[in-house]
């Protein structure tokens, strides 16, 4: 049916004498027709081949490299990013670490040093014995002019020591 009716449209398009042919307009003539068949098929089909042999190409081949790019851009992104989080962790790791030999080395200080303030007290407390005794016995040596024995003059420093706290 469609095709009867186009039959039919180009039929009367031939036949009839169009009013703007007679006016001199070419293009409705229909004497022209074939002519300007044959150029649009001509103009179209160089359009055609040159738009799907030069241009496409190169639009797919840009397209391509970029998509390439982006590929490789991501992967590579993936990849260092990758690289930051094993580095972060190998930061976090140390720290850690450092933090533990931070710990321990004053700890072991805190220790050697205790055991320095507790050696130097002991020292201390001894030279403060031997002062004390003697001094004891040099004024009960004045006061009685009696010498006492040693040990004697020992056991009273210590008792009093005792007595007062451990503190001379």
């Amino acid at each position: 049916m469609r095709i009867f009716f186009i039959l039919i449209v180009a039929y009367l398009a031939i036949k009839v004498d169009l009013f703007a042919a007679e006016a001199g307009m070419p293009q409705l003539d229909p004497e022209y027709w074939a002519s300007q068949a044959f150029w649009l098929i001509l103009v179209f089909a160089s359009l055609y081949l040159a738009i799907s042999k030069l241009f496409i190409p190169k639009i797919k081949s840009n397209l391509d490299n970029r998509d390439n790019k982006i590929k490789n851009d991501l992967d590579e992104a993936k990849n260092l990013k990758e690289i930051s989080e094993n580095k972060q962790k190998e930061y976090e790791l140390i720290i850690d670490g450092a933090h533990k030999d931070v710990l321990r080395i004053l700890f072991e200080n805190k220790n050697k040093l205790n055991l320095d303030i507790q050696t130097k007290k002991k020292n201390f407390e001894k030279e403060i014995e031997k002062i004390s005794e003697e001094i004891t016995s040099k004024i009960i040596e004045k006061i009685s002019g009696d010498k006492l024995n040693e040990s004697s003059i020992k056991a009273a420093v210590s008792e009093s020591s005792k007595n007062l706290g451990g503190h001379v």
